[in-house]
C-alpha cells in the first residue's frame, strides 16, 4: 500500500468500520476527501463490495444538497471510465452514497510510484477524455 494512502488511512478516525448501515457492512475506510469520508463495505443483500461515500454530519445544508446531486448527475451516466452509482442511502444520522467499488491506485497514488511512461500516460487521458465527453453529452459540467 503506498505510504501516504497508508498514513491517512491509520490517522483517520475509523468510528464506522464494524458497523452496519442499513445493509452495509463497513470493512475500511478507503480515503477522505472535500465531501467526506469514503468506506470499503460489503451489500448484505446482493453480496458484493461497495463504496460508500458519507458526508459529514456537520456540513451545512448547501453542501448536503450538492451531495445529492452529485449523486443523482453521476448515476445518469453509463460509461466504462464512470463510477456506477446505486443509490443515496440515510441510515441513522447517516447520509451516504453507494457506489460500485474499485480496488486499485489513483492516479496521485501511480505518481508517487514514479514518472508515467508516454503510453500510460496516454491511456490514462483517454479515458479521463472519453469520461469527461460523455459527462459533457449529458450536459453535467465537471468541477
Amino acid at each position: 500500500m503506498n505510504e501516504a494512502v497508508k498514513r491517512l488511512t491509520d490517522e483517520t478516525p475509523r468510528s464506522l468500520v464494524g458497523q452496519t448501515l442499513d445493509h452495509y457492512q463497513v470493512l475500511s475506510l478507503s480515503g477522505t476527501g472535500g465531501m467526506g469520508e469514503v468506506y470499503r463495505a460489503r451489500d448484505l443483500n446482493l453480496g458484493r463490495e461497495v463504496a460508500i461515500k458519507l458526508l459529514p454530519q456537520t456540513f451545512p445544508s448547501g453542501a448536503k444538497l450538492r451531495f445529492e446531486r452529485e449523486a443523482c448527475a453521476a448515476s445518469a451516466l453509463n460509461h466504462p471510465n464512470i463510477l456506477t452509482i446505486h443509490e443515496i442511502e440515510q441510515a441513522d444520522d447517516h447520509r451516504f452514497i453507494v457506489s460500485e467499488f474499485i480496488d486499485g491506485d489513483t492516479v496521485r497514488e501511480r505518481l508517487v510510484k514514479g514518472r508515467l511512461g508516454l503510453a500510460e500516460a496516454l491511456d490514462i487521458a483517454i479515458q479521463v477524455a472519453s469520461a469527461l465527453s460523455a459527462a459533457h453529452d449529458a450536459g453535467i459540467v465537471h468541477r
